[in-house]
């Protein structure tokens, strides 16, 4: 029986918190050519994910500690859609090819994320394109954005 317990996610939440990157994660699938990828990702509200999509898959979120803001971007960087997990919404799922980004708000907090494999990498055509922001501006964008605003004009 795999489980993710309150050990676990501590576990997790340090791992993520010593990481250069702010974020750690722990695989429920066996291996990265599973055909459904299963994953809790602890992040850290200093670790950064840049605007992004996945053309092969939806990709299904929820919040197992924390709260996280989502973001949904047209082919413009317009918000069109926001959520804030754990918060207002306990999860979402979003359609293959959406560019979408993510901010921790809390220390600690643990998303759990369920999408297609095998896994693949995102290739830099995945990520959107021209966005001059460092990571500290882009989170505090995010923190802040609203459906509407524009990230190419941030």
């Amino acid at each position: 029986m795999k489980q993710l317990d309150d050990t676990m996610l501590d576990t997790l939440a340090q791992q993520a918190q010593l990481s250069p990157r702010k974020r750690a994660n722990y695989n429920l699938h066996k291996d990265l050519n599973d055909p459904i990828q299963r994953l809790a990702i602890a992040m850290e509200p200093d670790t950064c994910i840049r605007p992004h999509r996945h053309l092969q898959t939806w990709e299904l979120l929820t919040a197992l500690r924390g709260r996280f803001v989502v973001l949904h971007f047209d082919d413009s960087g317009t918000v069109i859609a926001r959520a804030v997990l754990g918060e207002t919404v306990q999860a979402l799922e979003h359609d293959a090819g959406v560019w979408h980004g993510v901010l921790s708000l809390d220390a600690g907090g643990v998303i759990f994320e369920v999408k297609h494999g095998p896994y693949r990498p995102i290739t830099a055509s995945d990520y959107f394109p021209d966005v001059d922001l460092d990571d500290a501006s882009l989170n505090a964008w995010y923190a802040k954005a609203q459906v509407g605003d524009n990230l190419m004009r941030a």
